[in-house]
């Protein structure tokens, strides 16, 4: 498994700060974060990123930051951000991501329950959130700092705040400080995304991370120091884990991926050794690689798909813990040199030893289309409340389709109705209550109820059915996992999101998205003329015989009480600035359902 660097001290009696000293003394020259600065990459090593948190935590401590203080930050993934985390944690301060996407009501709901003084935020377009509670008595905001020094008008500029600390820098008090954080301290707040309800304040201490972050790194053999592309945002719990925790617990070299869009040509252009991504993103990669297989000659096509099937096969062997035969194995070799790993190179993936994926199912044909490449994604499962990740599938034991076997020093089993329930010390301390107190969630014997619905194998592996507030339940008292009939759906080309309903129906209907990208390749290469557009091509004739017949497909696999009986096909793509995806990609059901409730409603008039 990986070598982790020297840790200074016990696991369960380390902080992040003694960790970054560990980076700045022992691989002091090693690349710590890098960021564009246009066509090219300005790098931070250990050593001059510490000195750089030394230098705002002095920056924060005379805008009046206080230890155990909440400090709100709403910036996307640039330098400021990943070193102000850092910079407030060594003051013992707390420092709370708010996704970017986020309404007026949400920031106000979590500036009041923080009872936060102090946010950072990027420029203009987060201000009008963030201003009026400012004047808002009921609000305790007091200070804006503001990144974009052109943009901040009255407030004050990060760039000064920095000027500030370089000025009153004292060695010896920032030493003191960070070393007066106990393993018990909150690290992080994590505001839960809030697919129903307010988002709730998940409070993670030192300890809970760092020891899930050493769990998580001793079950892949990763090279050391090993690069990360953070591009998912850092009020996600995966990219705090990702992004800022396991590098500075590996001394690794985080690139900074400012804009996610354009993840798929930082890939290209670093190929990492590990790559993570939701669902939805492995979904959108998938559509892509796959547009382009289509445009390729017949015969460029069949050599391809043959090489697809020669890597199933592989990874199947890997999958049963058996020997690939001699004639597998040659034929395995010839594939990946002579077309899988060319193909895989041209995407950037070609050095790739863990590509994982967690917040939501899989859906079966991703994990499949990437088999055929020789990569498995390993599906993971946790939640905020657990640190991040509970099970995981690792590359020498896995099952497709599963979420793995849980994490060194964690427990997880099953209560009578299925629902998972976690024991273990990287579950959360509890629930962050509007006074300052902590609303523990576990029971008297530790256990923490999940939400989520499973089973657990006779190896071991833990299989998802779905949320337990999500279950459907039929009026003939069936229970249905939403997300094992939307991902049947899902796995037709045309078909990009699904969303199904059911809950007190005599039978199930599905709203279904037209995929963006794979419809007008489809429609292409079907011969429908005119425009390709999504949106243009729900109402042709032939693209919607193709839906009726991806939906009697999905239909022929699932069981009676699963089928889908009508359905509404959809161009308008979902997505997290339009609300109905959460800042993380998982489908707000219930925002889906409000907005498109005549729709359903017409799906259930004879």
């Amino acid at each position: 498994m990986t070598t982790i660097p020297r840790l200074p001290g016990e696991p369960a009696d380390i902080t992040l700060p003694a960790l970054l000293l560990r980076n700045a003394e022992d691989h002091g020259e090693l690349p710590a974060l890098s960021w564009r600065t246009g066509e090219d990459w300005a790098t931070l090593t250990w050593r001059e990123a510490r000195r750089k948190v030394a230098v705002l935590a002095a920056g924060y401590a005379a805008l009046g930051v206080g230890r155990g203080e909440h400090v709100l930050m709403m910036m996307g993934n640039r330098p400021e951000h990943w070193l102000s985390d850092l910079a407030l944690t060594h003051l013992g301060a707390v420092p709370v991501t708010v996704y970017g996407t986020a309404a007026p009501e949400q920031v106000a709901h979590i500036v009041r329950h923080s009872r936060a003084r102090f946010a950072i935020v990027e420029g203009a377009a987060e201000l009008p959130r963030w201003e009026p509670l400012l004047a808002d008595a009921s609000a305790p905001l007091e200070r804006l700092v503001v990144v974009e020094a052109a943009e901040a008008g009255e407030h004050r500029t990060y760039g000064s705040l920095h000027a500030t600390g370089s000025r009153l820098l004292n060695p010896d008090a920032f030493e003191k400080a960070w070393r007066e954080s106990r393993p018990t301290d909150a690290l992080t707040v994590v505001y839960t995304s809030g697919t129903t309800g307010d988002p709730k304040g998940v409070r993670l201490t030192h300890r809970n991370v760092l020891l899930g972050s050493i769990a998580l790194d001793g079950v892949v053999d990763f090279p050391e120091h090993v690069g990360h592309i953070c591009y998912l945002p850092f009020a996600h719990i995966a990219e705090r884990l990702l992004g800022i925790y396991l590098p500075v617990l590996r001394a690794a070299h985080v690139h900074l991926c400012a804009d996610p869009a354009q993840v798929a040509a930082t890939a290209r252009e670093l190929h990492p050794f590990q790559f993570f991504g939701v669902p939805r993103v492995w979904e959108k990669l998938t559509a892509s690689v796959k547009a382009a297989l289509a445009g390729l000659p017949a015969e460029r096509r069949r050599a391809i798909e043959a090489a697809n099937e020669t890597a199933r096969a592989h990874v199947a062997c890997r999958e049963r813990g058996e020997e690939p035969s001699a004639e597998l194995r040659a034929a395995y070799e010839r594939a990946k040199e002579q077309v899988l790993d060319p193909l895989l190179a041209l995407a950037g993936f070609d050095r790739l030893v863990w590509t994982a994926s967690a917040s939501a199912p899989m859906p079966p044909d991703v994990t499949r289309f990437w088999a055929g490449f020789g990569l498995v994604i390993m599906d993971a499962w946790g939640l905020t409340e657990t640190s991040g990740v509970v099970t995981t599938n690792t590359p020498d034991a896995f099952r497709l389709g599963s979420v793995g076997r849980p994490l060194a020093g964690l427990e997880v089993r099953t209560a009578d109705d299925g629902e998972l329930l976690v024991r273990g010390a990287t579950v959360f301390d509890g629930y962050l209550r509007a006074d300052g107190g902590v609303d523990s969630a576990c029971d008297a014997e530790g256990w923490f109820a999940t939400g989520d619905i499973g089973r657990i194998d006779e190896d071991g592996f833990l299989w998802l059915t779905d949320r337990k507030k999500e279950m459907i339940v039929t009026s003939t008292g069936k229970n249905v996992s939403p997300a094992l009939v939307e991902n049947a759906l899902k796995e037709h080309p045309l078909i990009g999101q699904a969303l199904v309903h059911g809950d007190g129906r005599s039978y199930l209907v599905a709203l279904l998205v037209l995929d963006a990208e794979l419809a007008p390749a489809w429609a292409a290469a079907h011969g429908i003329e005119g425009g390709l557009e999504a949106g243009e091509l729900v109402s042709h004739p032939a693209v919607r015989e193709e839906a009726d017949r991806a939906v009697q497909a999905a239909n022929a696999r699932l069981n009676r009480t699963e089928q889908i009986k009508r359905y509404r096909l959809l161009a308008e793509e979902w997505g997290p600035g339009t609300g109905e995806l959460t800042p993380s990609l998982k489908l707000r059901r219930r925002v889906v359902q409000e907005r498109y409730q005549q729709v359903i409603d017409a799906l259930y008039t004879p």
